[in-house]
């Protein structure tokens, strides 16, 4: 067999990486269950999930609230899910009249209802727009579930369900979050499709 270049044995320790931390995913297996149940009980009752993200994190965002809308696997009525930013408007005008950071909170504060799930995605765990929308979903009497790195950052003292990602590298940690995702849409689709 010939030897693999340079570049295709970069692309193998991603591979391996990837695979390494995904393996080490199975410490969470029990949390994350607990985080599908607290967000089925805020479906089944009539509640929403909102989810919040920067960059990547926003892009795991909308891609778990399309999963939940649309389909996953099944034909079945939509789920109530919203990625925070998806409203553009509402996004740059809350950030010029209030701030970046106060972004998400402004948002899920003119949507939320007690009881609903906020869904706070940040790799660091210390993004401050993520903070803040923590901060207002608490105010709202939601319930929060974090997805983050292994640190868990300032948010995950401050979530009822904190799911850190054994790893530092932004790129795995996102790529983590959103096999995650797919489990938990899987299941609480599976869920809900028979209510």
């Amino acid at each position: 067999m010939a030897a693999l270049s340079q570049q295709s044995e970069k692309i193998l320790g991603v591979w391996n990486e990837h695979l390494a931390i995904a393996g080490e995913l199975e410490t969470l297996t029990e949390s994350v269950s607990t985080a599908i149940d607290l967000i089925y009980a805020s479906l089944a009752a009539g509640g929403q999930l909102m989810i919040a993200g920067n960059g990547g994190s926003a892009a795991d965002a909308q891609h778990i609230a399309a999963e939940l809308t649309g389909r996953f696997l099944l034909e079945r009525k939509p789920i109530r899910a919203i990625a925070l930013h998806g409203n553009t408007s509402a996004l740059t005008a809350i950030g010029n009249d209030y701030g970046y950071e106060h972004v998400f909170a402004r948002e899920l504060s003119a949507h939320a209802r007690p009881n609903d799930v906020l869904l706070a995605i940040s790799t660091s765990g210390s993004s401050r727009n993520i903070l803040c929308a923590i901060e207002a979903a608490r105010r709202c009497e939601m319930k929060v579930i974090g997805f983050t790195g292994k640190s868990g950052g300032q948010m995950k003292s401050l979530c009822d369900l904190c799911l850190c990602v054994p790893s530092n590298s932004t790129a795995r940690i996102q790529e983590m979050h959103i096999t995650i995702g797919h489990a938990m849409c899987e299941i609480l689709e599976a869920r809900l499709a028979s209510v």
